[in-house]
């Protein structure tokens, strides 16, 4: 059976790319919710986790609608293996553990993926650094109180 998993992060944001992607792969059941990716609680995802049966295939539209870090993701399908399923994904077509090689290109490409993350997050720290060694100040620039009163 495949059985697909759509996650959006906010209220604004919506579901329907990730539903259309799934119904084109045919899925035959899918669970959908709207919760912060970094939350340990996902209902729908426990839920899916929960019903799965050897021979089923998790289908994600992409990768970080199932998970948000390489430790998280190694979890997951770990989950899903030991339920005697595995996971596709149709952006990210080297998630896919439905062989012994695909696992194992998934596996290579997931490191590589986390190193990329790493390496953003470890730049953007350097970058900020950077502009605070210069005496600049990140965030939005503050409004003083007469420019306040003025607007109200």
């Amino acid at each position: 059976m495949k059985i697909g998993y759509a996650r959006v992060n906010t209220e604004e944001q919506n579901l329907d790319r990730q539903i259309d992607i799934l119904k084109q792969v045919s899925c035959d059941r899918s669970y959908e919710e709207i919760i912060f990716g970094l939350k340990k609680e996902r209902p729908e995802l426990t839920k899916m986790l929960d019903q799965l049966r050897t021979g089923d295939v998790v289908i994600i539209a992409e990768l970080t609608r199932l998970s948000r870090s390489f430790k998280d993701l190694f979890s997951l399908v770990a989950q899903i293996e030991e339920k005697g399923s595995n996971i596709k994904s149709i952006k990210e077509s080297w998630v896919d553990a439905t062989t012994a090689q695909r696992k194992l290109m998934f596996t290579i490409f997931a490191g590589i993926s986390q190193f990329e993350r790493d390496l953003i997050s470890q730049r953007t720290i350097e970058g900020l650094n950077a502009a605070r060694a210069l005496g600049k100040k990140g965030g939005r620039p503050k409004v003083n109180d007469k420019e306040i009163k003025r607007l109200r």
